[in-house]
């Protein structure tokens, strides 16, 4: 059995630390695999085969996040769990400082994952990213953060969103409404996201003055976007010839983000992706950064990973049957 005994000095730090009914510290003692007991000022952590050292480091690191004056989540503790699990010598504060402010009164946009942080600071250094990855990892999110800080800021004029709308073809003759009723199924995920950065009234207003534009990949032929931030989203589903109309769109002044996931391809299937290829061929082009995230960026409900594993180790075994029968 393997024991720390962790002594702090201030309570009502502690508290802090602690979680409402002791949530903070369930949570670490379930994901780590350890026993935790509080008693006045006193942590006691314990364990037979639980990372008892990890334990301790990260209740240290978080009760002096606590004493910095951040205010502490249950998504923080889950967050700052993944990261010490994936690098044990992690600075749990320089991670934390990294965020994205997206505007007065708003809570920042922290990178929840090393990938994540790996993927905003692509963005900050470099004028075309891809952000690659399964469903869940906040390829989109985080990206759409980094845009609406940069207008908030007056780094740029205006942001572009943008999204193929490759389910369309035939049907949207037969949706009802106008060209704009048809395609915006298809744009919904990124005015939800907008709206959670800032007030509904305000992504009205914006939207309206076209200082943020949210429009089908369609939309962007024949047109030079200068100071903007522009996001292609579900790039997967852009044939080659989409993709690169949409990045010589890029003008002065203005940053671009394509993000998908190249393992869920809704294109007829002799079609080549318009990422795949960009991913080739532009890859030694030294303005252009290739941040690819994995399972264990994922930030959605912690089943999201499981379902990902789980249909990527379906993929590997039919492909071994088609193999062994052809």
């Amino acid at each position: 059995m393997t024991t720390r005994t962790l002594t702090f000095h201030d309570n009502d730090h502690l508290r802090e630390l602690v979680g409402e009914f002791g949530a903070h510290l369930k949570m670490i003692a379930r994901e780590l695999h350890v026993e935790i007991s509080q008693r006045g000022s006193t942590v006691r952590i314990e364990s037979e085969e639980g990372s008892v050292e990890t334990a301790a480091r990260l209740i240290e690191q978080l009760y002096r996040l606590v004493e910095k004056g951040f205010p502490l989540h249950t998504t923080d503790v889950a967050t700052a769990i993944r990261v010490l699990r994936q690098d044990a010598e992690a600075d749990l504060f320089d991670f934390f400082a990294d965020t994205i402010v997206v505007g007065s009164g708003n809570r920042p946009v922290a990178p929840r994952t090393p990938g994540q942080r790996t993927y905003l600071h692509a963005m900050r250094e470099h004028e075309i990213v891809f952000g690659v990855g399964p469903a869940g990892t906040g390829k989109t999110y985080v990206a759409m953060a980094v845009a609406v800080a940069a207008l908030v800021k007056n780094q740029v004029r205006r942001i572009v969103l943008t999204r193929p709308a490759v389910e369309a073809g035939e049907k949207l003759g037969f949706l009802p409404g106008d060209l704009a009723d048809k395609v915006d199924p298809y744009l919904r995920p990124l005015y939800d996201a907008l709206q959670d950065m800032l007030p509904a009234d305000r992504v009205t207003r914006l939207t309206d003055r076209r200082v943020i534009e949210v429009a089908p990949l369609a939309f962007m032929r024949g047109r030079t976007l200068n100071d903007a931030f522009i996001v292609l989203d579900e790039a997967q589903n852009t044939t080659i010839e989409q993709m690169r109309m949409f990045l010589t769109r890029l003008g002065e002044r203005s940053r671009m983000v394509v993000t998908g996931d190249d393992t869920q391809i809704d294109l007829p299937l002799a079609q080549l992706s318009g990422l795949a290829h960009a991913l080739g061929v532009l890859r030694h082009i030294p303005q252009v950064s290739i941040v690819r995230l994995g399972r264990e960026d994922i930030v959605r409900h912690a089943v999201v990973g499981e379902i990902v594993a789980a249909y990527a180790a379906d993929e590997v075994s039919r492909r071994r049957t088609r193999r062994s029968t052809g």
